[in-house]
């Protein structure tokens, strides 16, 4: 099962789009007929998702190649903008799963989707200090200030966007030593000692929990990152709706949950559609 972390470098090379379309033709009437029926032993799956789901997929990904022998699925974890770009240029994905719903319609919006957004799951934001609160940081107030150096990720990817809409809602405009272009780049500055704080969701402080203290905000609730997956056509799109399904159903749910992740929304923005500009989750 490769799993790689970093939006940057490109996957090993699969098989070619023709053969990958020949195969995939082979399994439309069985597809039809189950909903999403899995690819052919050996063939490979890439998961490319953003990298808030590093600690969950790579078990469900064991639990779907066991159910699947012979299958390979290939985890890329990134921020979820880069991955978007990569995908909406043609890059060789076959599921992406999105921190939100703002970075999934640019995918949408490219053509690169096979059928509707399918809702994951939501997280929201903690502030993460080393273990203990060394600084005794209480509040987003107390990150303002001179005397805490606080770490945010950028404001065009999830992360970036909830820690925008959370300072919005306090009325507080942070000055952060650094912007970082995926959660897992903050959680990193905070965990080395290069930042006194930072802004990640809270399943990242649960991963790290012998390290890092989570320090909650008040306005985390209406910012809320609601998770979204959507099948990439032209490779192994049965494949990919399987994989789908059991992220979504009742495994992937139990996993999701237990490392800290909130239940998804009620629906997500359908495939082809506009995002509502006034949800404070993130989908604008």
């Amino acid at each position: 099962m490769p799993q790689r972390t970093g939006g940057d470098a490109r996957p090993a090379a699969r098989p070619s789009g023709r053969a990958r379309r020949r195969a995939a033709a082979a399994l439309l009437p069985l597809a039809a007929l189950t909903g999403c029926a899995p690819s052919a032993a050996g063939d490979r799956l890439d998961v490319w998702a953003a990298s808030s789901l590093a600690g969950v997929l790579p078990e469900l990904a064991a639990e779907y190649e066991r159910a699947h022998p012979g299958s390979e699925v290939a985890l890329n974890f990134s921020g979820s903008a880069d991955l978007a770009v990569q995908i909406a240029e043609g890059a060789p994905a076959d599921l992406f799963i999105a921190a939100d719903e703002r970075t999934l319609q640019r995918v949408l919006d490219a053509g690169r989707a096979a059928g509707p957004a399918l809702p994951v799951a939501t997280n929201r934001l903690v502030i993460a200090v080393a273990e203990g609160n060394p600084r005794g940081v209480g509040s987003l107030a107390d990150l303002a200030g001179d005397g805490v150096s606080t770490v945010v990720c950028a404001e065009q990817v999830p992360c970036g966007h909830a820690a925008r809409t959370v300072q919005d809602l306090a009325g507080i405009d942070l000055r952060p030593v650094s912007e970082e272009n995926a959660v897992t780049d903050v959680l990193g500055k905070v965990r080395t000692g290069q930042a006194d704080a930072g802004l990640v969701y809270a399943t990242d402080v649960a991963a790290h929990e012998d390290e890092l203290d989570a320090v909650p905000l008040p306005g985390a609730a209406a910012a809320a990152n609601p998770y979204a997956a959507v099948v990439v056509p032209g490779g192994e799109e049965a494949a990919a709706a399987a994989f789908a399904e059991l992220l979504t159903g009742p495994a992937g749910r139990e996993r999701l949950a237990a490392a800290g992740f909130g239940p998804p929304p009620a629906a997500t923005t359908p495939a082809g559609t506009d995002p509502d500009p006034h949800d404070p989750g993130g989908s604008a």
